[in-house]
């Protein structure tokens, strides 16, 4: 597993105590925090909220999508502050990680536990409340803390102060609540000063709009443009309003930061504030799914309008025709059968049968699979209940297994019935019944529908 921690200034180290409650956060950090969790949620879903000072997400299984960890490392450590991030860290552990970016150290490839040892024991909050006590027995760093009886630092502290340290080390798995994608998007930002230049709220109007963008990648979705609200200070002119608002539309939905950046940049210039600002908001106007657009593993030459057909033969002749094959549907109602792989440059264009009662399955087993039978039933997985069918499917009578020297060779037709069957746990299941060659019958499981 990999960990990514952020932190903000915005909270200071929380004592934990199995005695103490962390207290409520004051409505502006929340907030702030909500913003980053949202924000996060673009890289992976597992974001969840560390001791109500941090953000956490579990980044392992989508570095692939960010074409590795080195690229995801710089765009976080690029993008992040803008949105009041002080600290990064990078851990197997969740922990670990907010030790880590509590203390800016980075692990360049290190082992976690001689670098957590190092650390001081403010880094870890369950730590930093006995910080005073430990310190006059000489017990500085996480490492020291470590290597003391277990049996006795638990009873002379707490038991929690050696959860936390067995999680910050992997020694004990980590609970977490994730974060949950809103359904619609609202921002709202308090302004640290009062601010009466319009051109002057974009500084605070970026880290909105990131978060926007964030949340439109996490839900693959775009947005025609967005609705963004300041809030007049309440020591303000009467005549001057509540406030006022700018509807920003662009002409095709999407969820480029920069161009919204710049199209809010444009409008600003052109706006006059009635009255000094100290709250802004920001909204999600025309919010659809898109297609997202998938790289392509062909040559540079396709994007230029190249046809495929020509490509793959340039591609066959320099690597041989053997190793660019193409599926080729044949005239075979064994399902087995009906797919076979031809090399492309020999692939002919074939008419097939057009008949297909019963639905296809979405993957075929190898082999068939043959089932245990309970009172009359096909089991898998619990009884199966065929809900369509029976489809019956014979041939390949012509079709021979050649035998060796002196022995003939065995045929490869087929008699059977197939069912669409369903199983309380397993789904949909393509299955088929048959009589073996002492004449008993059997059932088979063939395919799944996905």
């Amino acid at each position: 597993m990999l960990w990514v921690v952020l932190t903000t200034p915005l909270t200071p180290l929380l004592p934990a105590s199995p005695k103490k409650s962390l207290p409520a956060l004051p409505p502006a950090t929340a907030e702030a925090l909500r913003g980053i969790a949202t924000w996060c949620l673009q890289f992976t879903p597992r974001v969840a909220l560390v001791e109500g000072c941090a953000v956490a997400l579990e980044v392992w299984s989508s570095l692939r999508l960010f074409r590795g960890e080195d690229a995801l490392k710089a765009r976080i450590a690029e993008e992040a502050p803008a949105l009041g991030v002080i600290g990064i860290g990078w851990a197997p552990t969740a922990m670990g990680a907010l030790v880590l970016a509590r203390c800016g150290v980075s692990l360049d490839g290190r082992p976690l536990t001689p670098v957590l040892d190092q650390q001081p024991l403010l880094a870890l909050t369950a730590a930093a409340e006995h910080a005073g006590t430990l310190a006059h027995a000489g017990i500085n760093t996480l490492g020291q803390l470590r290597v003391l009886p277990r049996n006795a630092t638990g009873r002379r502290f707490s038991e929690q102060l050696l959860v936390a340290l067995d999680q910050a080390y992997g020694r004990r798995p980590e609970v977490f609540e994730w974060q949950q994608i809103p359904e619609d998007f609202l921002a709202r930002l308090e302004l640290p000063a009062r601010e009466d230049q319009a051109t002057a709220l974009m500084e605070y109007a970026k880290p909105l709009l990131m978060q926007m963008c964030g949340w439109l990648a996490a839900r693959h979705a775009g947005a025609e443009g967005f609705r963004f609200t300041w809030i007049h200070d309440s020591m303000r002119a009467k005549d001057a309003g509540d406030g006022g608002q700018l509807v920003i539309r662009s002409s095709t939905s999407g969820r480029n930061l920069n161009h919204f950046t710049r199209l809010l940049s444009e409008h600003l210039a052109k706006t006059e504030l009635l009255a000094p600002v100290g709250e802004l908001k920001l909204e999600a106007v025309g919010v659809e799914r898109v297609t997202e657009e998938s790289l392509s593993l062909l040559p540079k030459s396709m994007s230029a309008g190249e046809a495929l057909t020509p490509v793959l033969e340039q591609i066959a002749a320099r690597l041989g025709e053997a190793l660019v094959v193409q599926p080729l549907e044949v005239d075979d109602h064994r399902p087995e059968c009906r797919t076979r792989w031809d090399a492309f440059a020999k692939r002919r264009a074939r008419k097939t049968s057009e008949v297909d009662p019963l639905p296809a399955p979405t993957f075929l087993l190898p082999e068939p699979l043959r089932l245990a039978v309970s009172n009359e039933r096909p089991q898998y997985q619990g009884t199966l209940y065929p809900i369509l069918g029976p489809e019956r499917v014979e041939g390949g009578w012509w079709d021979r297994v050649p035998g060796e020297a002196g022995v003939p060779g065995t045929s490869r037709h087929v008699e059977r019935d197939y069912w669409v069957a369903v199983s309380k746990t397993a789904g949909k299941l393509w299955i088929f019944s048959t009589r073996q060659d002492d004449g008993t019958p059997a059932w088979y499981l063939h395919g799944i529908f996905g």
